[in-house]
């Protein structure tokens, strides 16, 4: 295979009916490293906004379990990416997503910006730094995908095109990123975390490569000290560096999905996908937030 050849299958498909197997191409077989990256961020951006920050930090899970809460988050969507919404394991992991949102009380607000971002900061990411741009089939695809699972998630008044969803996710940012202390606890703990995953003498050098990658809305957010100039060229310019060497790579003969990534960290025996997750309990240690009934998600069966 050439190394456009599969961009030119993805071109032969309908974004709207054909979305799941254009969005698997492209996450699987064009852009694995690249899609990993850029959905860290993207969970990475929420943090910003107190309301959902806060809360994370208040249940604990990304301050006092970071590996396994970012473990079970990549597994769950990397479930649904493989299987399906339709499958028996794509539709255990949205039952577990929804299950661990039902036991908060999230505003259909900030369950869209989530979502959002999902969609808009990927193609953003690799737009900047892939080997190719994302295709118009690619982006719709995944608008498309996205707003499919965001349905199961019982999430209101999603985007439909990729510009709608854009349009919400840069007004609710404008809106709502704000400093909050617990949320800067998150992300020190996320910072962290990935700093882990290589010889604990490169923490502070791989830290600040970290927020080098960070634009000045988030920096100003988390009160972080803007990084130089120099810094700032040499990171970017390195993941743009690395976009260009892939493309002169042959494409990949099999897909790479996330669970075949080096940073999942806690299931070297396999996992059950029913048993991903926290199993909170509303009201008592480890789930704060007494659950109201007003949580954007349900489960959808």
């Amino acid at each position: 295979m050439k190394r456009f050849e599969r961009l030119e299958q993805i071109r032969r498909l309908d974004p709207e009916r054909d979305y799941l197997e254009i969005y698997r191409l492209t996450t699987t077989f064009e852009f694995p490293w690249d899609y990993t990256r850029a959905l860290e961020l993207a969970l990475y951006r929420t943090y910003a906004v107190p309301s959902i920050g806060r809360l994370l930090a208040q249940t604990a899970e990304l301050t006092d379990r970071t590996q396994k809460r970012y473990d079970d988050t990549a597994l769950l969507l990397d479930t649904i990416v493989e299987h399906g919404f339709t499958g028996d394991e794509g539709r255990t992991a949205i039952r577990r997503i929804n299950q661990m949102h039902r036991s908060y009380d999230i505003s259909n607000d900030d369950m869209r910006y989530v979502l959002c971002t999902f969609v808009v900061v990927p193609k953003r990411w690799i737009d900047t730094y892939g080997w190719r741009r994302l295709s118009r089939h690619e982006t719709a695809a995944a608008a498309t995908y996205y707003r499919t699972l965001g349905q199961h998630m019982g999430i209101k008044e999603i985007p439909g095109s990729y510009e709608e969803f854009e349009n919400v996710l840069d007004a609710y940012e404008e809106a709502n990123f704000g400093w909050d202390e617990e949320a800067r606890s998150v992300s020190d703990a996320t910072l962290d975390l990935m700093a882990s995953w290589y010889p604990s003498p490169l923490a502070p050098l791989l830290r600040k490569a970290t927020v080098a990658l960070l634009d000045e809305p988030l920096l100003r957010a988390f009160r972080y000290e803007s990084p130089d100039a120099l810094t700032r060229s040499l990171v970017r310019g390195a993941v743009r560096l690395r976009g260009r060497a892939v493309r002169l790579m042959p494409p990949r003969s099999a897909p790479h999905y996330a669970r075949q990534n080096r940073e999942i960290k806690g299931y070297p025996n396999g996992y059950v996908v029913a048993e991903l997750g926290s199993f909170p309990v509303p009201g008592v240690r480890g789930c704060p937030v007494p659950h109201k009934g007003t949580s954007a998600s349900a489960p959808v069966e």
